[in-house]
């Protein structure tokens, strides 16, 4: 599992916060997904055997607002 957080960019209300947050949601291998919308954040974490950050840019962007920005950092067993 990946922690990933996206900064996000077009957030003007925030309606546009539930609107992201259930469409990563419906990503297979998305989960504890956060959208912070006055930091324009989306955070989650990522199986990526089943997506890949990509995949949720790819989802984000077809409802209209723009990535700026992915970091992916590992999550350890501990």
């Amino acid at each position: 599992m990946e922690k990933v957080m996206m900064k996000l960019d077009g957030l003007t209300c925030p309606s546009c916060l539930t609107k992201i947050q259930k469409s990563v949601e419906t990503i297979d291998g998305t989960d504890d997904v956060k959208v912070m919308f006055n930091a324009g954040k989306v955070k989650f974490t990522l199986d990526l055997a089943k997506a890949s950050p990509d995949d949720v840019q790819a989802n984000i962007e077809k409802m209209g607002y723009t990535v700026q920005g992915i970091k992916v950092k590992e999550l350890s067993d501990d």
